[in-house]
Order: C-alpha cells, then sequence, then structure tokens
C-alpha cells in the first residue's frame, strides 16, 4: 500500500493528494473564502444548517437537521433538487456536507464552514473542496458562492431577504 501525503496550497486554491512519487499525482480544485459577519457564531450556525437560514440566501427550500450521517435536501429547481450528507458538524462552529445527488461536477465535492468568534464578532472560512476540474462550471460557482456568501452577510447583519428569484441579480 503507498505512503500517502495530502498537502492544501490555500493561495492557489488547490488540493494536492500525492500517492507515492512514482504513481499518479491526482489534483483536487477548490474554492475558498473568507469573510466576517457581525454576529455571535451560533446566529451564524442557524443561517448556514437550519432550512430557514439557507431558504433565506441560498436554496429556494432545504430540509435537514446538522448532525453527522443526516441527508440535507437543496432544491433550486425541478432540475437542481440535490441532496448531500453531514459528514462533520460542530454547532455552532463547524459543518460540512458531501454532495450525493448533485451537478456532475459537485458530486462528491465537499461544501463547509467554520466559524471563529472574535471580538464580538466571526470570522466565517467557508470551503468547497474536491473539484476533479477547474473547468468553466467551478469558475462560475467561485463567482456564485461570492455572491451567496454576501447574501448571507446581509441577511445576518441587516436582516436582509432576497427572493430567491432575484438572487441572480442582488
Amino acid at each position: 500500500m503507498p505512503a500517502i501525503e495530502y498537502y492544501s496550497q490555500y493561495s492557489n486554491h488547490i488540493d494536492f493528494l500525492f500517492i507515492n512519487f512514482r504513481t499518479k499525482i491526482f489534483i483536487m480544485h477548490s474554492i475558498l473564502h473568507d469573510l466576517w459577519i457581525d454576529a455571535k457564531p451560533i446566529e451564524i450556525f442557524k443561517a448556514i444548517s437550519s432550512p430557514k437560514g439557507l431558504n433565506s440566501w441560498w436554496t429556494k427550500k432545504s430540509d435537514g437537521i446538522p448532525e453527522v450521517g443526516q441527508i440535507y435536501k437543496f432544491y433550486f429547481n425541478p432540475e437542481y433538487d440535490w441532496r448531500a450528507e453531514v459528514i462533520k458538524s460542530s454547532s455552532p462552529h463547524l459543518i460540512e456536507w458531501k454532495f450525493i445527488k448533485s451537478d456532475e461536477d459537485w458530486n462528491d465535492t465537499v461544501l463547509g464552514f467554520g466559524i471563529i468568534p472574535k471580538d464580538g464578532s466571526s470570522h466565517v472560512k467557508f470551503y468547497h473542496k474536491g473539484w476533479n476540474s477547474d473547468n468553466d462550471h467551478f469558475r462560475k460557482s467561485c463567482y456564485c458562492w461570492a455572491c451567496y456568501l454576501r447574501l448571507l452577510k446581509r441577511y445576518i447583519e441587516h436582516g436582509e431577504f432576497v427572493p430567491y428569484e432575484h438572487r441572480d441579480s442582488a
């Protein structure tokens, strides 16, 4: 069995998985965003893990509970009716899902949020890891996540709700 080493290079959004130097090298791409939200970790955790919270900034309709092994439903429209399994959860500091039924590019990717309290607000570390390619869909998703995270911040800090149908232009 070959030795396995895992390296994450945050600066260029690529995760490297080396399986011995004489075998294949698999390159996985990641979307990473850091944001600061003026709220306590529990408020942020509710917004990213509860159906009401998720439906306020990302999904049209969602369902799930933040417990390891549970399956979340992320519904956007009939063509985008996705499922993800909770693989890590530690309220109010961490939640992580692995997509099991989604777009082909998203299947087996891992989406997560780490929440670190700091001086009365919180540092949110967002990641969407495990992309097989930095193709057009990856690049579009980088942009879309930045936009959705802005909506998350506005929702938590100001109570702003943008209807799902208008989120692309908000």
